[in-house]
Formats: C-alpha cells, sequence, structure tokens
C-alpha cells in the first residue's frame, strides 16, 4: 500500500502527517516505528493522523504516534502542524477548528501572522488523574536516582509531565536522568520529563525528554507543563515566553480551572509518498 505524507516541523519538532479521512488505515506500532526511522523510513519524531470525528461540534479526530509507535495523548507542536494542514489541504477552512484526542478535546486557531495558538486544555493535578503513584496531591514529589532523591512538580496535560528546576538547562543531565525518570514505576503510563530554568518571572529555558521519544528539539504540552509549575510554586506570571533549542514558544495560564494557550509556529517542509 502507498501512502501520501507531509513532513511538517514545529520548532524544530518534526512530524510526518497522515489524511486517514477517506479512508480507515490502522498503523501497526511496528509499521509506525519503521516510518518514524530516520534511516529506513521518512524519520520523524511523532507520527500525526488526521481522521473524520464521529462527534458532534467537533471537526476531526487527532492521533498520534510516538517514534517507537506507542499512541500518546497530547502534542501541542504537533496540533500546530494539525490545523496548518487541514487548511492548506482544503479539509476545513473553519477557524478555529475543534479536534479530538486521546487526551481531550482541544481548539486550535490559524493567526494572520502565520502563527497558531491552541488551547491546549485544563490541567489536572490529581496523582491518580496524571496518573502517578503518590499518596495525596502535593505542591512537589520526590523521585530517586542514583541513590540521591530529585524533587519534581507532577501534572497531567494530556500526557503525564515531570517538571524539574534546574540552576543550567545547557548542563542538566537531560538524556540520563530523563531516561530514568520516564519510565519511573511512579509513572504506570511513564512521563515526559522537563527540565527547567527561570530565567525572570516571564522568561524560561527549557529542555524536554519525551516518552517514547527521547529529548525533543521542542515540546509543546512539556512547555505548558513547566510554566504551569512554574506559576504554581509562584515562581512565574501569567505569561511567560518559554526558550526551547528548537526556538521560542509564548504561554498564557490565568490559574487553576483555566484551559493553558500556547503560541508558536508551524511549517510545511516537504510532501512525499512512502509504502507500508
Amino acid at each position: 500500500m502507498k501512502l501520501k505524507f507531509t513532513k511538517m516541523q514545529g520548532l524544530g519538532n518534526d512530524f510526518v502527517v497522515f489524511d486517514f479521512t477517506h479512508e480507515s488505515i490502522e498503523l501497526s506500532a511496528e509499521q509506525a516505528a519503521r516510518i518514524a526511522d530516520r534511516h529506513f523510513g521518512v524519520g520523524c519524531d511523532q507520527i500525526l493522523i488526521v481522521e473524520k470525528s464521529t462527534r458532534p461540534n467537533i471537526d476531526f479526530k487527532y492521533r498520534i504516534l510516538n517514534a517507537d509507535g506507542s499512541e500518546v495523548g497530547q502534542c501541542g507542536n504537533g496540533a500546530r502542524c494539525f490545523v496548518r494542514y487541514v487548511h492548506d489541504k482544503g479539509l476545513s477552512s473553519k477557524n478555529p477548528i475543534c479536534v479530538e484526542t486521546l487526551g481531550g478535546d482541544m481548539t486550535l486557531r490559524a493567526l494572520d501572522n502565520g502563527m497558531v495558538t491552541v488551547d491546549i486544555g485544563v490541567p489536572v493535578f490529581e496523582p491518580s488523574q496524571i496518573p502517578l503513584l503518590a499518596k495525596e496531591q502535593s505542591s512537589s514529589y520526590s523521585s530517586d536516582y542514583q541513590g540521591k532523591a530529585v524533587e519534581f512538580f507532577a501534572v497531567a496535560i494530556g500526557n503525564p509531565h515531570a517538571v524539574i528546576l534546574v540552576d543550567n538547562v545547557c548542563t542538566a543531565p537531560v538524556q540520563e536522568m530523563g531516561s530514568a525518570l520516564e519510565s519511573h514505576p511512579m509513572f504506570p503510563q511513564r512521563a515526559n520529563i522537563g527540565f527547567m530554568q527561570i530565567n525572570s518571572r516571564t522568561d524560561i529555558s527549557l529542555r524536554v525528554y519525551e516518552r517514547g521519544s527521547g529529548e525533543a528539539i521542542a515540546c509543546g504540552s512539556g512547555t505548558c507543563a513547566a510554566v504551569v509549575a512554574g506559576i504554581q510554586l509562584g515562581l512565574l506570571d501569567q505569561t511567560v515566553t518559554a526558550h526551547l533549542t528548537g526556538g521560542d514558544l509564548n504561554i498564557e495560564w490565568a490559574g487553576e480551572g483555566h484551559s493553558v494557550m500556547m503560541t508558536g509556529p508551524a511549517n510545511t517542509s516537504f510532501e512525499g509518498e512512502l509504502s507500508i
């Protein structure tokens, strides 16, 4: 079978996008991993799938597959690419559009300046809903790493996230600690591990180790999680600029019970056809 695809990126976080609105196609984990492989496939951090909605008032179903073939609930950078894709392909002229994901419904809006704003949803702090194995909700939790305790903030924004405060993201042990904590028994569904450096009350630097993908050049939901953590801890204001390896994102959050709003770019790299 041959499939047409579009390669897209948001701040260097790259995606292979498929339009499955006209026919129902199910990629196996092995097929997805092969497509994502940068030596034997197209190469990407994640695969994005556009499907028909099965619900009223929802425009599309939006599915996300990691580079290892596992399905996840949320991808903020991917969401920006998603709305750009459906507009460019003429699948919808609505703006904003509403999409259904495994992690909840999202509202996506393309801006006149080429940027995209994503309503990424309301953060969840209850441990059982993250999910996180902890007896009660707390402003910080502790895990063990190489015999030492590591303090982190936990939140779910479509995906489980842990956020660790560091003095310098350039020297933070992202690969080693991120890999160890991503699959720690405390996280039954694994977690994205963010390493956040606070530069001021409106400015942070961030690196994220994504579950199933490794360190990402940029992670939209991870950036939202980091800003939420900083605001909850009283360290950040409601509007924050986040600096990631791939570029900057603007995040706004008015506090508990409110959605997190993320604004950033989305671009098409190239199109092609592959056989599976």
